[in-house]
C-alpha cells in the first residue's frame, strides 16, 4: 500500500484510539454520529460519500478529503464520478481549494496504484 495511504491510516487511527481512550461521551456520540451518517438510508453509500467529499472539499479539510477518497473508493466509485464531484466541490469552493484538489488526485492515484 502506499505510504500516503499508510501514513495517513496509521496517523487516523492512533489518534482516534488517543481521543476515544479519553471516554468523553459527547466525543464518542459525534464520532458514533458520522458513522451512522454514511451508512444506507434514503441515500445510498456511494451518494453519501460523494456529499461528504464535495462538503470537505469546500471546507478545506484535507484529512476528511483523504478518508472520503478512501470511502468513496472502497464504494466502488470510479474516478469519473469522483472528479465530477471534485468539480462541482471547485466551482462551490472557488480557486482557493485547488491546492485541495491537488491533494485529492494524488491521494485517488495512489488509492488507484496500491499493491
Amino acid at each position: 500500500m502506499s505510504d500516503i495511504i499508510n501514513e495517513f491510516n496509521a496517523y487516523r487511527s492512533k489518534m482516534n484510539a488517543e481521543i476515544m481512550a479519553d471516554n468523553n461521551k459527547i466525543i464518542k456520540r459525534i464520532f458514533n454520529l458520522d458513522t451512522n451518517a454514511y451508512a444506507p438510508g434514503a441515500l445510498d453509500v456511494k451518494t453519501k460519500e460523494l456529499l461528504g467529499l464535495v462538503a470537505s472539499t469546500v471546507l478545506r479539510c484535507d484529512d476528511c478529503v483523504k478518508y472520503h477518497l478512501e470511502s468513496s473508493y472502497k464504494a466502488g466509485l470510479s474516478k469519473a464520478e469522483v472528479v465530477e464531484a471534485l468539480s462541482i466541490a471547485t466551482l462551490v469552493g472557488g480557486t482557493i481549494v485547488i491546492p485541495h484538489l491537488r491533494r485529492a488526485y494524488e491521494f485517488w492515484d495512489a488509492l488507484e496504484n496500491q499493491e
